[in-house]
């Protein structure tokens, strides 16, 4: 007899539903009970399960249909895969999820569910760089039109939509720019059209922006941020309302996309310290903003938990929190100056991602790609991450490189 995972022994298990943000982040998605009181669950490396009747061969065929999580074959879903997918389920409020190799495979998977050619696709004009390749590239090339749209258009999306629009894509708050976009008011007009809503939440993460609230159907995470939080895996994740579900389950088996075990495993560690690192990144991020802010070399911080910063109110209104992720425009000063700043820097790495414990800066020039709306700063921009080192020595890092871009003399 298969049993489903998800039932086995959960009577042992406290309800959930009961209990506060910081405790069900340590107990979704596991059950000690089922492996001899093992905190954590096993790892599976796998890709052939055995049956032990043909009739139990052929029932595999449908229980995914019935929502039932047994294993049938490695790409398919193991016990190591369902716990970290149960436990950002739990947390970001959906109603399941599938986990993906990287955070761009989580975006292009979740896209291709839910467009098809003649399909025209409603695109932030912030979004991740990788995420407009894609759509500029195999989403033109499959047939499906995309238009990209001021991120703080709000509900004046109307205007945009078109009777093929069927994906309204949004990203809060935007990649290097930090528009924090209106969700709820896009989500109302988008459903009333009949378009699903996907949202890349990597920024907030599930612990600080809940987009099952404000109306999102699929809310997109790259899990290689902050749920490993490390800098020593790569993983993806995408989260369904129920109705949305069966179209990203069907699309993502055909595709063949799944996630290793090993880099599950690294996520499921992870997650269980989200609470305690997002709020220390958040604080740490918070202070240095604050103390940029009034640093002679730089003309405006994009960072949304700011006050007086772009997209503050909304951020008040809908998030529960920021991430130790934003930008700075600097005032007017030469490339050079900013080579000698950053190539200086002693605890500031230059490296792409960001979310893991280590603290990164790097320019971003997003004026090549932005096509809606043209970003009209006239200083360079420098996408920062507040790393867990001490703060104090964040703030000398970043006091001796500003000296050296204010002092440069090309």
């Amino acid at each position: 007899m298969t049993q489903p995972v998800l039932s086995t022994l959960m009577s042992k298990l406290p309800d959930l539903s009961s209990l506060r943000e910081d405790t069900r982040i340590i107990l979704s998605g596991r059950d000690p009970h089922r492996y001899g009181g093992m905190v954590n669950p096993p790892v599976f490396h796998v890709s052939t399960v055995l049956a032990e009747s043909i009739e139990q061969l052929n029932a595999r065929d449908h229980l995914e249909d019935l929502g039932v999580q047994e294993m049938v074959y490695g790409c398919t879903g193991t016990p190591t895969s369902w716990a970290l997918e149960n436990a950002v389920a739990e947390l970001e409020g959906g109603h399941r999820c599938l986990a993906y190799s990287t955070g761009l495979g989580a975006v292009t998977g979740a896209l291709l569910a839910f467009l098809k050619a003649g399909d025209h696709l409603l695109m932030t004009d912030s979004v991740y760089a990788p995420t407009r390749r894609f759509c500029n590239g195999i989403l033109k090339r499959f047939g499906v039109e995309t238009t990209y749209y001021d991120p703080l258009i709000g509900a004046d999306i109307r205007s945009l939509l078109r009777p093929n629009t069927t994906v309204v894509f949004t990203e809060s708050p935007g990649s290097h720019t930090f528009e924090v976009q209106d969700i709820p008011a896009i989500a109302e007009v988008a459903h009333a059209h009949g378009a699903k809503v996907l949202m890349d939440n990597t920024w907030a993460s599930p612990l600080f922006f809940k987009p099952f609230e404000y109306g999102v159907d699929v809310s997109i995470q790259a899990g290689t941020k902050y749920i490993c939080g490390h800098a020593d895996a790569m993983l993806g994740t995408v989260t369904t309302t129920k109705e949305s579900w069966p179209e990203l389950q069907d699309c993502t088996r055909q595709l063949g996309q799944c996630a290793g075990p090993d880099d599950l495993y690294l996520a499921q560690r992870g997650f269980r310290t989200l609470a305690v690192r997002l709020r220390h990144h958040q604080s740490s991020a918070l202070t240095i903003a604050e103390w940029l802010q009034s640093r002679p070399e730089v003309r405006q911080v994009l960072y949304p938990a700011l006050p007086g910063a772009p997209g503050h109110e909304i951020w008040k209104r809908d998030f529960l929190g920021a991430s130790g992720l934003f930008g700075i425009e600097l005032e007017p000063c030469a490339e050079e100056a900013i080579a000698d700043m950053l190539n200086g820097m002693r605890l500031f790495g230059m490296g792409y991602s960001w979310g893991g414990y280590e603290s990164l800066l790097i320019p971003a020039n997003v004026q090549k790609i932005r096509t809606a709306v043209p970003w009209s700063f006239e200083g360079p921009l420098l996408r920062i991450h507040i790393g867990l080192e001490d703060i104090d020595d964040l703030k000398d890092d970043l006091n001796d490189g500003l000296k050296r871009l204010r002092n440069f003399r090309g």
